[in-house]
């Protein structure tokens, strides 16, 4: 009866190794050698370095707080936001009263900061990631006074760095142009760098 149940049990325990193999084994490999070959960038997380040092992900937002920067979209990723190991969403209903407040709040700081008119919607409201690394080219075009101010740079010069970064919708169709936010802030740096030697 053993020899019965044993030879029963062969295909299964074979069927099992065959597929941890090349389920478990065989496939990340494959897949990891084939994105080191045709796109080494994205695969190791598109990392951005300085001297050696990384710097940040074009793929994850994180914080510039300063009048000399580009702002990104803002966070509710953990308790400080930009926290990859939190990533979500505020989960406020739209209308909580805590949302409106603080939307209101983010407002009246870009009117503080010298913006006019309308404000791009990815100013002032989180993304369901939190994450994101990019703002919509308005965004970036509204904060261009302020910047310009805090740098002591022509606002004309400034618009041309940020036509420069923009990228364009997802196969001319999906989603808005945008501009990815620590690249734009890395360009100005390195462009106060050379204004300064």
């Amino acid at each position: 009866m053993f020899a019965e149940f044993r030879i029963a049990l062969r295909p299964a325990f074979t069927l099992l190794l065959f597929l941890t193999v090349v389920t478990g084994l065989a496939y990340p490999l494959l897949m990891f050698g084939m994105a080191q070959v045709l796109m080494p960038g994205p695969a190791n997380g598109s990392l951005i370095r300085d001297n050696g040092k990384v710097i940040g992900s074009t793929l994850i937002g994180q914080s510039f707080a300063g009048q000399g920067y580009f702002h990104g979209r803002l966070s509710a990723a953990g308790k400080t936001g930009y926290d990859a190991s939190a990533s979500s969403g505020s989960n406020l209903a739209p209308g909580a009263a805590a949302l409106q407040d603080r939307i209101a709040g983010d407002v009246a700081a870009m009117r503080k900061e010298g913006v006019n008119g309308p404000i791009p919607l990815d100013l002032v409201t989180t993304s369901a990631s939190g994450l994101d690394p990019d703002i919509s080219l308005d965004a970036a075009l509204v904060q261009i006074p302020r910047v310009a101010a805090a740098r002591n740079i022509s606002p004309a010069v400034l618009r041309d760095l940020v036509m420069q970064r923009k990228e364009g919708s997802l196969l001319g169709i999906i989603g808005e142009p945008r501009v990815n936010v620590l690249l734009l802030n890395r360009q100005l740096d390195q462009l106060a760098r050379k204004r300064s030697m």
